[in-house]
This record gives structure tokens, C-alpha cells and sequence, in this order.
């Protein structure tokens, strides 16, 4: 059923070639300017989608299965280049790594219970990760575009790097402990 929220969901997938080219040169300042809006762009529809749904009551099952794997589509591939273009380097790796590895293990674990007729609905600690995670993906993003950007914060500046590596250690420390509680309910229907 192709209605305006499962439009934009999928407008997020076929996006997603399109953002990736644009910040595929790190060197390129205004690809990653245009990536971030573009970035934006997709998270307004992240919301809007479900929103326009459940407002109109044309929540699908289509929608439900598409929209979380938009969702770890869109992240996978943007830690992915930002890893490989240098943009999370050292350290910052590992928590690009625990976001990634907590997205593959929870959507197995949802099929695996989905299987089982067994629901696991999104906690709100798991809306503030995804959160963190989307600030964290964007900021990172327009550092590539406006590495000298800066805002002011609280007496002093704070620029996109600052921002976008404190977001990701947080949504990090979110994915662990979000990961086990999704664990956690997945063990009991375990034999």
C-alpha cells in the first residue's frame, strides 16, 4: 500500500546513494554541506512519516517494515563512509562500531521474536539513542562541510566535532544498555 508516509520512507531508501555521494570526498567541502542537508532532509521525513500515519490512520504493515530498516540503512551507511574517510578515527571508532553491531543484533533478535509473535515496542530510552545518534551523524556530517563552524554554548564555542563525538559516545552507551534490555526480553523466549 503506497500512501505518503510509505512514500517518504522509502524516498529516505533511494536517498540514501545520493547522500553517500556527496560525502564520498572528504576534500569536498560543499559535498558535505549538501550531504547535510540532505541528512536533514531525511530525518524530517523520518519523523513525518510516522507521524502523517498515525494522525491519519494509515499506519501499514509496509510502513512498520520498512521504516526501521530506512532507519539502519540511512546510519549504517553514513558510520560506514565517515569511518572510511577518516571522519570518526581512533577511539570514536569503537563506539561507531557498538552503534552498528547493537542495529544488526536487534534486528535479528526482532525477527527472531517476530517469529514467535512476540513484540518488542521501542522504549523511550530507545527514542533518546536514536536521538543522539541522528544529532551525532549530522554534526559529524557538517564538520566535513564547516570544520570552523561554531556556535556559541554556554560562555564559550562549540563546533560540530564537539558536538557529533559527544553525541556518539552517548549514543553508544545508550545502544549497550538498550541492546541488553532488548536481550534481555529476547532470552525468555529462548529454549
Amino acid at each position: 500500500m503506497l500512501n505518503l508516509p510509505n512514500i517518504l520512507t522509502l524516498s529516505r531508501i533511494v536517498t540514501v546513494p545520493v547522500l553517500l555521494a556527496l560525502m564520498w570526498w572528504p576534500e569536498w567541502k560543499l559535498g558535505y554541506l549538501l550531504a547535510f542537508a540532505v541528512y536533514c532532509l531525511m530525518g524530517i521525513t523520518d519523523y513525518f512519516d510516522g507521524y502523517l500515519a498515525r494522525s491519519y490512520g494509515t499506519v501499514s504493515k509496509l510502513g512498520q517494515f520498512l521504516d526501521p530498516i530506512a532507519d539502519k540503512i540511512m546510519v549504517a551507511a553514513v558510520i560506514l563512509v565517515l569511518v572510511a574517510k577518516g571522519m570518526i578515527a581512533g577511539v570514536h571508532v569503537v563506539a561507531a562500531l557498538v552503534i552498528l553491531l547493537r542495529e544488526i543484533a536487534v534486528s535479528g533478535l526482532r525477527e527472531f521474536l517476530a517469529g514467535l509473535k512476540v513484540s518488542v515496542p521501542v522504549s523511550q530510552l530507545a527514542k533518546w539513542k536514536t536521538t543522539f545518534q541522528m544529532v551525532s551523524l549530522g554534526s559529524l556530517t557538517l564538520m566535513g562541510g564547516a570544520p570552523q563552524f561554531a556556535i556559541p554554548f554556554t560562555g564559550g564555542w562549540v563546533n560540530p566535532a564537539s558536538v557529533g563525538f559527544v553525541t556518539l559516545w552517548a549514543a553508544a552507551a545508550l545502544t549497550v544498555v538498550t541492546g541488553w534490555d532488548y536481550l534481555r526480553v529476547g532470552l525468555k523466549h529462548m529454549d
